[in-house]
């Protein structure tokens, strides 16, 4: 069922920002989907039962091809000039591809090599007395009209996620303890 679920779409509908949650089996998988999660995130080595699934499956593995997702983290870091054949091998295999940046050099890289719909701002790197929210939101404005931003962003709070939203920010990526607390009262349409 690969690329059945459109990353893209479930992230692009509705009002406000979406909160993808990353998780490491079935089970957390259903719980985030019952608390209101838009969609599921896998780190490498990790494999979800895809017919319980109805989100859209969002994965960081490198050796994905094993692996049933919907869309995949390419990171440009990783690939530099290949990158249009590394995106057009995964579109080849009906898969979205999320392009993950670290700063504005490797965003500025990623624009003029292929056109993407989708982009993972990470604050991996940070200088000296700035946050990873504030890494994130300098990010931000470099983004195109029309592209849709995902924020990277371990251990986000509430006001962290309210204010994602309130810059413009697309989705979040989030750990899965507790998705309510980070979508607040109304669960999100899915």
């Amino acid at each position: 069922m690969t690329g059945a679920r459109r990353l893209s779409q479930a992230i692009a509908e509705g009002d406000g920002i979406s909160v993808l949650v990353e998780v490491i089996d079935d089970a957390g998988a259903a719980a985030a989907e019952e608390q209101g999660a838009e969609g599921l995130v896998v780190r490498s080595g990790r494999s979800l039962e895809m017919d319980a699934v109805s989100l859209p499956v969002l994965a960081f593995a490198s050796g994905s091809d094993q692996i049933d997702v919907d869309a995949l983290v390419v990171d440009v870091a990783e690939h530099g000039d290949a990158l249009g054949a590394v995106v057009d091998a995964a579109h080849g295999r009906g898969l979205e591809c999320v392009l993950r940046v670290r700063d504005e050099d490797e965003l500025e890289e990623v624009l003029e090599l292929v056109d993407p719909e989708i982009l993972l701002l990470t604050a991996e790197q940070v200088d000296d007395g700035e946050s990873h929210l504030e890494r994130l939101l300098e990010l931000l404005p470099d983004i195109p009209a029309g592209k849709l931003a995902i924020a990277e962003l371990a251990g986000a709070s509430r006001s962290d996620v309210l204010e994602l939203e309130r810059a413009g920010v697309d989705a979040v990526i989030v750990s899965g303890s507790d998705v309510e607390s980070l979508v607040g009262d109304a669960i999100p349409e899915v």
